[in-house]
């Protein structure tokens, strides 16, 4: 709360028994928090920055690494990248995108219905939908997400400030939101949980002060596919370790 800013940059660590082309169980990734912020555009607009400002630093100062990806394996990225400098990203809620993949003339596998987590056929369309341009998603129920997350007391649709950047060819790149810093929401939450227990020392962190503040993490390797447009997350990683596969 003191630095006000703070990043990290370090590996991540993932349970789930995901098979697909954009996960792994260990990945990097990097992490933003902010202090003193009630807005999620301020959380957008640092996403947004970081983007742009990371993406235009190495174009011009890795030009020949990102050329030979651009010229043998996505020779489109390059002009899909510029693009995406140029522009100002779409801002969206989570309700208009349900609506939008319901009048979709596509057939999903995974229907989309309000309650439901975004699918990464559903993300795809979306940033298709909207222009081929980064789409920030706001504002996703309070059932489907953290407890940490900041509770927007709406209704009767009941959501959390709660933000996913998608990007063109991958889906979600990062995911951030606003965080509780009241304690007595953080507390009954938990409770109806039953993990008021478990998280005893982080509602002391609520409970001994704190401010509100928001943040979010961009998965490293996810950005590496988005600017070199690699189609699989395992080849932008020197040891992609993935379910049942854990080579040293």
């Amino acid at each position: 709360m003191a630095f006000t800013h703070v990043f990290t940059f370090g590996p991540t660590f993932r349970a789930e028994n995901s098979q697909s082309r954009r996960h792994l169980a260990e990945f990097y990734m990097v992490e933003a928090e902010l202090s003193f912020t009630e807005s999620l555009q301020d959380i957008t607009q640092v996403m947004e920055d970081l983007l742009k400002t990371a993406t235009s630093t190495v174009l011009s100062k890795c030009p020949h690494d990102v050329e030979l990806f651009h010229k043998y394996i996505a020779p489109e990225q390059k002009d899909r990248l510029e693009q995406m400098l140029k522009k100002k990203f779409v801002t969206i809620s989570y309700s208009e995108a349900v609506e939008i993949l319901k009048q979709a003339a596509q057939t999903f596998t995974f229907k989309p219905e309000w309650g439901c987590d975004l699918q990464t056929e559903h993300e795809k369309y979306l940033v298709k939908h909207c222009g081929e341009v980064p789409l920030f998603v706001i504002n996703y129920p309070y059932d489907i997400k953290p407890f940490y997350m900041r509770d927007n007391e709406d209704g009767p649709q009941h959501t959390v400030a709660a933000v996913d950047l998608l990007v063109p060819g991958i889906g979600e790149l990062c995911g951030g939101s606003l965080r509780e810093e009241r304690l007595h929401f953080i507390e009954s939450r938990l409770q109806r949980l039953g993990l008021a227990d478990t998280y005893q020392w982080y509602l002391d962190l609520r409970k001994y002060g704190s401010v509100p503040h928001g943040g979010f993490g961009m998965g490293f390797e996810r950005y590496l596919q988005y600017l070199l447009g690699v189609d699989n997350i395992k080849d932008v990683i020197p040891f992609p370790r993935f379910s049942h596969s854990c080579l040293l």
